[in-house]
């Protein structure tokens, strides 16, 4: 196939719209199912390389959820633990294979902003992790190939239609590539820069310490960020993503909202979170939603009276301000990446009251000796990339 018609672009205005292959040779891609749309493609695209390169660095089976261009979670396939399996709502699942918690972990990292998501895996689909899919509100998936009966599992989501595409491993893009704003085309070399630990090699706080787990994590953050909007802040714990700060004009602003995802992932593991009292005819998207109230500012949302009793078989105790920073002075050992260099030590600041113990930028900021000053004052161990990874 060298050219694939889509109903429309970005909007639904913007017709006609396809894509196909510059130079007339085949696409790397087949649709096995449904019809993806533009911004599936954008996704699928990014998030297949992200999985790739996760893979190659780490491994193990890699897997992401993609809305509007950026991941809003990406992990390897490491075990679930019993508290993740129930936060993640796959505890009623059984045996998950790799590949299916590499799924469970990255959607689960912040499931408000992956419900409609687009899912890229790093190797073939088996069936447990197209039982995962099955389950959530998504729309579409892309990996290199599907074991049949999870085929039929994806062919029959979203009455048929939903979207499903195999991805040619072998495929290595053009040198140059191109694409064109306001009628201007713009060139630039591909973005073939391989992340690895040589990245992590000039650590520049007096705490010179990178255990082998705070390596991976770094390095997942760092390949996140390769395919996150920018600005863009990646928390890592435990080989997944736990709060992805995507597209904000200033990086402190996108180091607070990647600290707010990941203090909602931590808190949700909180037993005052774990023991709603849920109705059992509340599901699962609207579990998330009252969850994400509940331990936030607006938590009279679904604790008034009058709101509850929609909700909640018994009416649940408020999580106090002093209860939740007393959890989450618990989540400890975290990494995080940046995309660019911290140009003040406020970030490292917030940062630290998300657990953050181990930092990856890329330096080079006139303020470098503020932020090192920071990040020795937290005895936390922070390097210096010298590799700016801006996406767009």
């Amino acid at each position: 196939m060298k050219e694939l018609a889509l109903k429309y672009g970005c909007n639904p205005n913007q017709k006609p719209s396809r894509v196909y292959m510059e130079d007339g040779s085949e696409l790397p891609i087949e649709v096995l199912n449904g019809r993806p749309g533009f911004i599936n493609l954008l996704d699928a695209l990014n998030g297949w390389q992200l999985v790739s390169e996760l893979k190659k660095a780490t491994g193990l089976p890699a897997a992401t959820s993609f809305k509007h261009v950026s991941p809003a979670g990406a992990a390897v396939g490491t075990p679930l633990t019993d508290i993740e399996k129930k936060i993640y709502w796959v505890e009623d699942m059984g045996e998950l294979t790799p590949l299916a918690n590499a799924y469970a972990r990255a959607r689960g990292a912040d499931r408000m902003s992956s419900f409609g998501d687009f899912i890229s895996l790093s190797d073939k689909c088996d069936l447990a992790t197209a039982k995962l899919v099955k389950r959530e509100v998504s729309d579409g998936i892309i990996a290199p190939d599907y074991d049949d009966d999870a085929l039929e599992v994806l062919k029959a989501k979203k009455g048929g239609n939903y979207a499903v595409i195999k991805i040619d491993p072998n495929y290595v893009p053009a040198q140059l590539e191109k694409k064109q704003v306001f009628g201007v085309t713009f060139e630039q070399g591909h973005n073939f820069i391989e992340i690895g630990d040589d990245m992590l090699s000039n650590i520049v706080t007096d705490n010179k310490e990178l255990p082998e787990q705070a390596r991976i994590d770094l390095i997942i953050s760092l390949i996140t960020l390769k395919y996150t909007q920018s600005n863009s802040v990646c928390y890592v714990k435990g080989g997944q993503a736990i709060g992805i700060g995507a597209g904000q004009q200033s990086r402190i602003h996108c180091t607070r909202l990647a600290g707010s995802k990941a203090d909602n992932w931590f808190l949700r593991q909180a037993p005052q979170v774990l023991e709603l009292p849920f109705l059992d005819t509340i599901k699962r998207p609207d579990r998330d939603n009252a969850i994400d109230l509940y331990i936030g500012t607006d938590y009279m949302d679904v604790l008034a009276d009058g709101k509850w009793q929609n909700i909640f078989k018994t009416k649940p105790e408020v999580f106090t301000e002093a209860d939740k920073r007393a959890w989450l002075d618990k989540n400890t050992d975290v990494a995080l990446g940046s995309d660019a260099f911290f140009p003040f030590g406020d970030n490292i600041e917030r940062a630290y009251r998300s657990g953050v113990k181990y930092v990856a930028q890329p330096g080079g900021s006139v303020r470098d000796d503020n932020v090192i000053e920071a990040a020795n004052s937290h005895d936390m161990v922070m390097a210096f990339t010298g590799l700016r990874l801006f996406h767009h």
